[in-house]
């Protein structure tokens, strides 16, 4: 994180790898942690908010690297950094890796095993969306304002980062409604899944996501005001996710 401020201060002018390898070690350090505990569970580690935050931030992670091997999206893990630290930090405070408790919710089909991790890739698309929204700002911000920096700063150009944003809404909104649509055919209590808390968060984060897209699509919302629109939206879900985790009672049953 800090080594991607030093290079957004130096106007993003050189294509260094140095960030670049410092990602990959902390993706691998990280990918050997969540294997160590999968294997220990034997089960994908998506049990509580820990290794649900855990895991979406190994999405991004993943995605920038592979998306980082062309060159003018390398610096994409440089706007990744920070979301990935600060939330990070805030997945390691006490009460977040709770225990796991015998009562945990009955499915109907060992499919339902799909239903978190595809939900958590969603979630990571969304992060990417968010990403692609603050290189969109930084590269308007230096067209308008610092014409030589952005003649020379290797960032994509402001329409290519408007389809990155696009594409990866579209492939998280693809996710989350297929995570979403699992865990409504196989859980068992039908009734109590459409009332609990996180599956109607689920519907109104669906919807605002969706609504978004139309608004591209049909209504030609772009440039600035559709980056913030993927910022604002991300932030609603990070801020909002614990909480409405915290209170439902499928996710969160009594022992």
């Amino acid at each position: 994180m800090l080594y991607s401020v030093f290079l957004s201060r130096r106007g993003f002018q050189n294509d260094n790898w140095i960030h670049y390898g410092l990602l990959t070690i902390a993706f691998v350090l990280h990918s050997v942690a969540m294997a160590k505990r999968g294997f220990s569970l034997h089960q994908c580690p998506v049990n509580n908010l820990y290794e649900a935050t855990a895991f979406v931030l190994w999405t991004i992670a993943v995605s920038s690297l592979v998306l980082g091997l062309l060159p003018k999206l390398r610096f994409l893990g440089v706007f990744t950094s920070p979301l990935l630290f600060v939330i990070g930090m805030f997945a390691l405070w006490p009460g977040l890796d709770s225990e796991y408790i015998d009562n945990q919710p009955n499915f109907s089909s060992d499919w339902f095993g799909l239903h978190v991790p595809v939900i958590l890739l969603g979630y990571g698309s969304f992060g990417l969306s968010a990403t692609a929204g603050s290189m969109f700002l930084t590269q308007e911000r230096n067209l308008k304002f610092h014409r030589a920096r952005a003649l020379f700063a290797i960032l994509p150009p402001i329409q290519r980062l408007e389809k990155i944003i696009t594409f990866t809404l579209i492939i998280g909104l693809g996710l989350l409604t297929a995570g979403v649509s699992i865990g409504a055919a196989f859980v068992e209590k039908g009734a109590v899944f459409w009332t609990d808390s996180k599956t109607i968060w689920s519907f109104l984060v669906w919807s605002m996501y969706c609504g978004l897209l139309v608004s591209h699509f049909y209504f030609d919302q772009r440039g600035r005001r559709y980056a913030w629109s993927a910022i604002v939206a991300f932030g609603f879900v990070i801020l909002t996710f614990w909480g409405t985790n915290l209170l439902s009672g499928i996710h969160n049953p009594t022992p």
